[in-house]
This record gives structure tokens, sequence and C-alpha cells, in this order.
């Protein structure tokens, strides 16, 4: 069974940037969803220069995988067919990521204590030197 608009609309989302607006993800989607149909893989053969580039980019992104098989041609050639599918354990691995309890992050109070936007509370005006030129012999 193949991938939904919707879940690889997140897995995408989830692997490339998690901010990634939905809209742009989604179009991604449908545009590799558009070359399965109803099967689970593509052969190689059907894909245009800049479609095998998208492929190669999803692969990257651990989406999509590649199988091969060879056959003997009639003349006794050999022939070797290529082919795109989804990983096998994408869909578990969204519906685990969807499935996730977020845990809030532990907000430490005391983390800014340091930075200030007035660096003159580190200077010891006490201290300071009036005349600068009283130990020299100038």
């Amino acid at each position: 069974m193949g991938m939904t608009l919707a879940e690889l609309t997140l897995a995408i989302r989830r692997k490339v940037d998690i901010e990634m607006e939905v809209i742009v993800a989604e179009s991604i989607a449908e545009h590799a969803l558009g070359f399965f149909g109803f099967s689970n893989r593509i052969i190689d053969n059907a894909l245009e220069p800049t479609d095998r580039n998208l492929f190669y980019q999803l692969q990257d992104y651990d989406l999509l995988t590649t199988e091969s098989e060879e056959t003997t041609l009639w003349d006794g050639r050999e022939w070797r067919i290529h082919y795109w599918k989804f990983k096998p354990d994408l869909r578990e691995r969204v519906e685990a990521y969807m499935q996730r309890n977020l845990q809030e992050e532990d907000i430490d109070p005391f983390a800014d204590i340091y930075s200030t936007d007035v660096p003159s509370i580190w200077t010891r005006e006490a201290e300071r030197i009036t005349n600068p030129n009283a130990f020299t012999s100038d």
C-alpha cells in the first residue's frame, strides 16, 4: 500500500525542515506521488532528469530507496531494470513521529543571569584610577 499525501507531506517536513510551509511540502509530495499512482514502485525509465533529481533528493532524506532486477532478453543479453519505491518502514516512522509525546523544555531561570544590556555593571568604579599617569615618570 502506498503513502498518502498527508503522510508523505509530514515525512518531507520532518526530514527536510519541520518549519517548512505545509503548502511547499505538500506540492513536493503531490509531485512525487503523481508518479506512483496506486503502485508501490515506479520504473526509473519513466522519470525525466529533473524528476529523477527530486527522487535522488528524497533518497538522500531517507524517504525513497531503489531496487533493481535482471532479466534475460530473447537474444541472450542481460537487462537490468531499476525501480524507485518508498522505504518499507516510512509509514511506521511517520506514525511514530505523529504519536510522539513532545516533552516540554526545562527553562532555566538563571541561564540569562550574566547577560545584560548595560556593560558598565561589570566595571568597578571604586577601583578606577583617576590619574592614569600617576605611576609613570611623565
